[in-house]
């Protein structure tokens, strides 16, 4: 997994984004907010950690492949990369692993719907950042991420953080 450190989001590049953030900081993130829609949802927190820390495992072997980028790649998918990844595994770990990621990838129980939403709210979190940082090019991001959101509890954080400063929390907060 050393290598998540070092990839990077690639889909970032396509708004001139030449050092974007790594695989392995967005997963962090995502499995943080994850963590905390599910508790505002009134799911299971840590099941939604979990998956969330491991739904790009896979670009370990593949890459991030861009969104744009996936209609003329026909990859292998993220289950059966999975297996691949965790063939060797103790077989408690083996099992629990692709238990995981195929709730995920299924995306039809309570926890799996708040992982995806927390993935597309970090996605969009990531987005306004990169605009207060002056990157101009980052609507499309956000819009999608936005629209994708199936939870009210997504919806409101990601309205908060449409409206407030990345830092504005500090005044709140830190003061």
């Amino acid at each position: 997994m050393g290598v998540l450190k070092n990839a990077k989001r690639t889909g970032w590049w396509f708004t001139g984004n030449n050092n974007p953030e790594s695989i392995a900081e967005h997963s962090f993130r995502v499995g943080i907010v994850g963590a905390v829609l599910a508790m505002m949802e009134g799911v299971d927190p840590a099941k939604v950690a979990l998956m969330c820390l491991f739904h790009d495992t896979q670009e370990t072997r593949i890459g991030d492949i861009p969104h744009i980028g996936r209609r003329y790649i026909d990859a292998a998918s993220n289950r059966t990369v999975t297996a691949d990844q965790v063939s060797a595994a103790h077989p408690a770990v083996r099992a629990g692993v692709q238990r995981v990621v195929e709730e995920y990838e299924a995306n039809d129980s309570p926890e799996a719907i708040v992982a995806k939403d927390a993935d597309k709210l970090e996605c969009l979190v990531q987005a306004v950042e990169y605009r207060s940082q002056g990157n101009t090019l980052v609507q499309d991001w956000i819009d999608t991420s936005m629209n994708s959101l199936k939870t009210a509890s997504a919806r409101a954080l990601a309205e908060a953080a449409l409206t407030m400063s990345p830092l504005e929390w500090r005044k709140t907060f830190l003061s």
